[in-house]
């Protein structure tokens, strides 16, 4: 699927499975392992097809510095396209001088998460600002298809370990912790706040 973070061939080789006896459960162990990511780090990791519109109200959403007034949005992953509009119900006037942020974000491989204004305000009151752009990120980072791999590779040997609890006859029984360390480390970076 697209949508996952982890292809089927790097999965089946790190776990060295060579038939296509589980492909199915493979499956939804990457498609719960991306989800999962996803909903640690509120955001998600792909990039939309075609660019479609979501509009913001710029109240709670705008931080001012020296930059300039910084409207927070979500993750774009491409500017192509990219049109940023104010106004209010059926009347909306284009957007022009606005930079996007942080810095250099798409060529690091990063997405635009805001949208500045060196001078003037995104409005006040009933104004709002509507985006229409290709949301998500330009391609999955490697920390996070590297999680994905973790906890999808954790998720399918689930199966062999019930109640959440795994063993072995050096170490006797230990009980498995919700998320993999290795995975929370790797994801941290990506979190945005009030997730995680």
């Amino acid at each position: 699927m697209a949508n996952e973070y982890l292809d089927l061939d790097t999965f089946k080789l790190a776990l060295s499975i060579t038939d296509m006896d589980r492909d199915l459960l493979l499956h939804k162990a990457r498609a719960a392992a991306s989800r999962a990511i996803d909903k640690r780090t509120g955001r998600r990791f792909w990039l939309d097809d075609a660019a479609s519109t979501r509009t913001y109200n710029p109240g709670g959403r705008v931080v001012c510095d020296e930059s300039g007034a910084r409207l927070l949005v979500d993750d774009i992953g491409d500017a192509a396209g990219l049109i940023v509009e104010t106004g209010f119900g059926g009347s909306w006037t284009a957007v022009t001088g606005y930079e996007t942020g942080p810095d250099n974000a798409l060529a690091r491989g990063r997405a635009i998460t805001a949208l500045v204004l060196p001078s003037g305000t995104w409005g006040f009151g009933t104004t709002r600002v509507r985006v229409t752009a290709r949301w998500g990120w330009p391609a999955v980072p490697d920390d996070i298809a590297q999680a994905a791999l973790i906890q999808a590779a954790r998720l399918y040997r689930r199966k062999d370990s019930p109640e959440g609890v795994a063993g072995s006859a050096e170490w006797g029984l230990i009980r498995l912790p919700p998320l993999d360390p290795d995975v929370r480390l790797l994801v941290a970076p990506y979190e945005l706040p009030g997730f995680g």
